[in-house]
């Protein structure tokens, strides 16, 4: 029997739910560039995309540097402040999306 751990899918599964997340936000970013291109948004729709932009790069690194952890033969688990970090930005991205809706 070999010494080394056999990690099944679940590594890849998680890889796959983190690249899920970063596409989900950046289709989120995108939609939000358009609705205020087609609705003609005033400032406010503006820096409301900007703030959508910084918290998808937040997630973007933030789901790089999980990826790049979980290559390693024992990844450490995720950390309080990486998931809280996640579940904000998300809600960040849904708030974001109600004032350009208005």
């Amino acid at each position: 029997m070999s010494a080394g751990r056999d990690p099944g899918v679940q590594p890849e599964r998680t890889r796959l739910a983190w690249r899920r997340t970063t596409l989900a936000a950046s289709v989120a970013v995108l939609l939000f560039v358009r609705q205020a291109l087609v609705s003609g948004s005033g400032p406010e729709g503006w820096l409301a995309i900007a703030a959508a932009g910084v918290v998808w790069a937040a997630l973007l690194l933030t789901a790089h540097r999980r990826l790049r952890g979980l290559a390693t033969a024992r990844p450490a688990p995720v950390a309080p402040g990486t998931v809280w970090l996640v579940t904000g930005g998300t809600l960040a991205l849904a708030a974001l999306g109600f004032v350009l809706l208005r």
